[in-house]
């Protein structure tokens, strides 16, 4: 009878232990999936604003419309030439991961046209 009274508690100090562990790998869990959502925006608007080009017509609003409302704010969209060069900031609680996880994307249009 002794033994089980010394082991009573020791599911509850594992489970504590493990609470941090657990935390750690929720959120690391949660940036992956920040980082490949800000990546497939960036791509799409990209691709957006190079078809807009390609139609001769405002290829950032073009972009910036093909991003969701959440991500427009923190969102660059770069026009060079045929280029157009979209980088999305996913939005995170913790400030020193939102530059690791930033995702560009450019698109090309192609030539310019000849007439």
């Amino acid at each position: 009878m002794r033994r089980l009274d010394e082991e009573c508690g020791q599911a509850s100090v594992e489970l504590v232990a493990l609470l941090p562990l657990t935390l750690l790998i929720g959120v690391a869990i949660l940036a992956v999936l920040g980082a490949r959502s800000a990546a497939g925006q960036a791509g799409a608007a990209a691709q957006a604003g190079a078809m807009a080009l390609i139609q001769d017509t405002d290829a950032r609003a073009a972009a910036r419309d093909a991003l969701p409302p959440a991500a427009r704010a923190a969102a660059t969209i770069r026009i060079r030439d045929r280029r157009v060069t979209v980088t999305v900031r996913p939005r995170t609680h913790l400030a020193f991961l939102g530059d690791s996880l930033t995702a560009t994307a450019s698109a090309h249009a192609g030539p310019v046209p000849q007439p």
